[in-house]
């Protein structure tokens, strides 16, 4: 039988914001521990965090559309967040940083080790990548970046 860390306990993730800044509009999730509230502090970090990378000029020749999300996922251990974009028609762009848990402003950039996501952060990719191909791939209306950016996640999860 294999012994688990941690139980799983479902966490709730709430849209906190539009957060439009350096040109970028990025829908922002805050997942906590059940009955908790995300630290302010953690946010602060995560958004400079997350301005070092939007402030920087994509590589020639790649289309993006200034549109996004990001997670701040507080945990009992560590501090986790992750900055997604779309890209050229259905391509996701994902960044994700840590911090201990006590040290929210000590965010790392770990993307190149290859940890992609936890299990409650994932609820956000899958919703997220669902919105877009409502909202904009497969939208008989045309791409309505307005109407992606109004689809917000709020489940416990």
């Amino acid at each position: 039988m294999t012994e688990l860390l941690e139980r799983y306990y479902r966490r709730p993730i709430r849209f906190l914001e539009l957060w439009e800044e350096a040109g970028w509009r990025i829908k922002v999730y805050a997942i906590t521990l059940a009955g908790g509230s995300l630290r302010p502090e953690l946010l602060a970090a995560a958004k400079e965090a997350a301005l070092r990378w939007l402030r920087q000029p994509l590589a020639p020749g790649r289309r993006h559309y200034g549109v996004g999300f990001m997670g701040v996922h507080e945990g009992p251990g560590a501090n986790f967040v992750f900055l997604d974009w779309w890209a050229d028609d259905n391509e996701l762009y994902h960044q994700v940083y840590l911090s201990p848990a006590d040290d929210p402003h000590h965010l790392q950039y770990v993307t190149p080790a290859g940890l992609a996501s936890t299990v409650w952060d994932l609820r956000v990719l899958c919703f997220e990548r669902q919105a877009w191909v409502d909202t904009v791939l497969a939208n008989p209306a045309g791409p309505d970046l307005g109407a992606y950016l109004k689809r917000r996640l709020n489940e416990d999860v």
